[in-house]
């Protein structure tokens, strides 16, 4: 009998399910892609139903669910936090509530209602569920695992191994202090959207100096030799408030966050290329004591922080392994795959299946729908959308080689969707890479988003060292390096002043033979494309390199800014009319703009032109259970505050200790890592948690704390993401 597991990421951003049968990936789908809702954090019913269509079984069929993270440890944290910052922490209690006593506590009883199972519901943590996702689909048989995001329950960083015997965390860093909450940070200090926004920051880097690196190191996190930090929460908001920054902060920097609509200046680029320099300190710094502590020859990561590709491609650079893989899905998405992956191995005792090629078994991430060319005939049909089918595929890619070259930018949809954030060759807007023009183009026109963010290169995997110092295939564009030196141009960057820093200008300047895909540090986040993960889309690029010599192509992500990547032919042909693009593919049938009928669009571009850094201009909605969240915070969590006050009771430092030789806390590798939670399960282990640390003032908060919860008890995640502060209740 096969073994089913199912995995679960919902309720803080970007839900997902993913399914394994036996230790092998089956389907795994973001529910922002079916919704339509960009990092949509409800419970992933259409994510659901696809993994099982896809493995053509029904709920009954499942063997366990798996929940990525613990409710437990989540709500002492959050607890704890209200607790020590009291009594300025009541907006922060008012948003937290309503999501971790709202929805998280009734996990269980909200997956049973909801797929109508007696499977068993486990729950697994959070950064183990990351530590999974990237060890059990690498191609290494054992090998050591770094995690950082922003925060899971406790835990921001990890360090372990994993082998036949499974996940062991050695080391962890705990709350407040988190190398991804810094980065953000910064992200909502320059003007761009929290939990969404943070590739924008790391792609503005490589305009400015880093001039503020002195300034972040002495004032907002020390660092120890051994990567182990702590922030200094004087300059912070995330604790107490629904910001991540506060006046201090502000001072520290000489003025406010940047609003969207504002002009970027020379400042905030040396502010964005200050703090890419400080995450890759502290990733390089983490990954040697990583080295050191486990002597392991491969590394493994996942984890938020794990998508920032410049700090990766520094770290191998540095060549500390022998190897390293990172899970293309670092983000909370990937935590379905890793808690499934866990559950299986862990619990099941799964053997684990290696590819016998020696490569992953991620299957190119290549896991979400695909649609028959009957389906899409049928929907063109339907519409009355004319179209195109060539005699066979070498004609359909010479054809679209073709375009490209000519300068045509191509709308590509082939095969399953890409799990995770990057589009690799089955979502894809393709172009030229030896235009100037194409990435001005294909910003301003087609993606209707900022003019100075770069596009990836889609490369032949045994070319790549042709074009790019890089001597590895990197499948999943988690990786940036530098453009041959004999392909870059004599180009500079103008230092200028502040009110001088005109991108669209910097852009259209040539930096190498293949412009569209260099930046302006002769950089470029590669994908390296292998017919064993994608045969279709390595023939196009095959054949662009037979008609123009060049094995490259530019690729970015099918959609616009501000929507998921497309899902559907239907998603693809909105798009696609409501963009500037001259050409979309459909699998075997190809489309031409200028022969679509009239369409009615969307005034996309209207819509977006003006949200440069697309942080709304709203106010952060009052909690619908407000009265109640304050006189429960009033009555019942300000006494227990003053009490923990008068004892010198303190969960976590708030400023860092050079005293100490190291942050890093000894992972406790006895403690369940595995568990079923129903709502007196969570009740049970919080008692048991607190009387063993000696909070009987916590134990006595229990009963009404579930009362409350139970009169705020929401369906489903309501809460739209923030766009000011890291989604962490």
């Amino acid at each position: 009998m096969s073994i089913y597991v199912l995995g679960i990421s919902a309720f803080y951003h970007d839900s997902s399910a993913a399914l394994v049968k036996d230790g092998e990936i089956i389907a795994a789908a973001q529910e922002e892609r079916f919704t339509r809702k960009k990092f949509d954090p409800r419970f992933p019913h259409n994510a659901v139903n696809y993994c099982l269509e896809e493995a053509f079984i029904e709920v009954c069929e499942i063997d366990a669910i798996v929940y990525y993270d613990n409710p437990v440890l989540t709500l002492d944290r959050v607890i704890k936090s209200i607790i020590s910052t009291a009594p300025k922490s009541i907006e922060q209690w008012e948003k937290a509530a309503g999501s971790i006593l709202g929805v998280k506590v009734f996990i269980e009883d909200n997956i049973r209602n909801v797929l109508k199972t007696d499977a068993p519901i486990l729950f697994t943590k959070h950064h183990r569920a990351h530590a999974a996702s990237a060890f059990y689909p690498s191609p290494f048989k054992d090998a050591a695992f770094l995690t950082i995001d922003g925060v899971g329950e406790w835990e921001t960083t990890t360090i372990g191994t994993g082998s036949d015997r499974g996940i062991k965390t050695f080391k962890t860093i705990h709350y407040p202090h988190s190398l991804g909450l810094l980065y953000s940070a910064f992200t909502y200090y320059t003007g761009f959207k929290v939990n969404s926004g943070e590739y924008k920051l790391m792609g503005l880097a490589p305009y400015g100096e880093p001039k503020y690196v002195n300034i972040i190191k002495t004032n907002l996190i020390d660092i120890k030799p051994d990567g182990s930090f702590q922030l200094n929460m004087d300059y912070f908001g995330f604790l107490e408030t629904n910001y991540m920054t506060n006046e201090k902060f502000n001072t520290l920097f000489r003025s406010k966050p940047r609003d969207p609509e504002e002009r970027i200046t020379k400042k905030d680029v040396d502010i964005a290329a200050s703090i890419q320099k400080v995450t890759e300190e502290v990733v390089l710094k983490l990954a040697k004591h990583t080295k050191e502590t486990t002597m392991a020859n491969n590394l493994v990561m996942a984890g938020g922080v794990a998508l920032n590709c410049v700090a990766n491609g520094v770290l191998l650079k540095e060549g500390l392994f022998d190897d390293i893989w990172i899970q293309p899905a670092a983000g909370d998405a990937g935590g379905a795959l890793g808690a499934a992956l866990l559950i299986t191995h862990e619990y099941f005792h799964v053997s684990r299946k290696m590819n016998i090629k020696g490569r992953d078994t991620q299957k190119g991430s290549f896991l979400g729908p695909k649609f028959s060319k009957s389906e899409i005939v049928s929907y063109l049909h339907k519409e009355s959308y004319p179209y195109h089918v060539f005699k066979n595929n070498k004609e359909q890619n010479q054809f679209i080689a073709r375009s490209i070259a000519e300068g045509k930018v191509v709308g590509y949809f082939n095969g399953r969707m890409e799990f995770g954030p990057r589009a690799l060759g089955a979502r894809s807007i393709i172009g030229d890479p030896r235009s100037s023009k194409t990435q001005t183009i294909m910003n301003l026109k087609i993606k209707y988003r900022e003019s100075f963010r770069p596009f990836a290169p889609s490369v032949i995997y045994d070319k790549c060292s042709e074009y790019f110092d890089l001597h590895k295939e990197s499948p999943y564009m988690l990786l940036v390096t530098q453009v041959n030196k004999y392909r870059q141009c004599n180009f500079k960057l103008s230092k200028g002043k502040d009110e001088e820093m005109d991108l669209i200008e910097i852009v259209r300047q040539k930096r190498s033979d293949i412009p569209a895909i260099t930046h302006v540090d002769f950089s470029a986040r590669i994908q390296s494309v292998h017919p064993d993960d994608n045969n279709e889309y390595y023939g196009l690029i095959k054949e662009f390199e037979q008609q123009t010599g060049y094995g490259v192509i530019v690729n970015t992500s099918f959609n616009v800014r501000g929507e998921p990547i497309v899902c559907s032919p239907q998603d693809a042909y909105n798009c696609f009319m409501n963009t500037e693009m001259d050409i979309l593919v459909l699998e075997e049938c190809v489309l031409y703009k200028s022969e679509q009928p009239k369409y009615s669009q969307s005034n996309l571009k209207e819509l977006l032109e003006n949200d440069s850094a697309v942080i709304e201009k709203k106010i952060m909605r009052p909690s619908v259970n407000k009265e109640l969240l304050d006189s429960f915070y009033d009555n019942k969590l300000i006494k227990i505050a003053k009490i923990m006050k008068k004892k010198k009771l303190v969960f976590f430092e708030l400023r860092p200790n050079q005293n100490v030789e190291s942050y890093f806390i000894a992972s406790n590798n006895n403690e369940l890592k595995i568990m079923e939670l129903s709502i007196d399960g969570i009740v049970s282990h919080l008692k048991a948690m607190w009387c063993k640390e000696g909070l009987n003032e916590l134990t006595g908060l229990l009963d009404p704390l579930f009362i409350l919860a139970n009169k705020i008890r929401q369906k489903d995640h309501s809460e739209d993401v923030s766009p000011f502060i890291y989604a962490m209740f």
